[in-house]
């Protein structure tokens, strides 16, 4: 059974935020990369355990994508009992671990 993914609105002005930053309206490899990072969160609905589980969060999973230098890291939890995925973050993979609040 799929799950449902659903993206908060702190994953969604970070997917904003990223699309200008490539300038993905006037590149179009810039867009086609994009559309994969797109693609690959919405791949979480039929393979939620696909990321690897964040080091101290037991409860947070990270899903790397793209290749070096430009690997960007979806932090999302599976909520078993509802079927859901909450995409939480999308940021540089470069970049420290988040603080996410209201996760146990």
């Amino acid at each position: 059974m799929a799950f449902l993914v659903r993206v908060t609105a702190r994953a969604e002005r970070d997917l904003a935020n990223l699309y200008g930053e490539i300038d993905a309206e006037h590149s179009d490899a810039a867009l086609k990369w994009y559309r994969g990072l797109k693609k690959a969160v919405v791949s979480l609905e039929d393979y939620p355990n696909r990321g690897s589980l964040m080091r101290g969060k037991h409860d947070l999973r990270q899903l790397l994508y793209g290749h070096k230098p430009h690997i960007y890291r979806v932090i999302y939890r599976i909520r078993e009992r509802q079927q859901q995925v909450d995409v939480l973050h999308i940021r540089h993979g470069a970049r420290r671990a988040p603080r996410i609040s209201g996760v146990a």
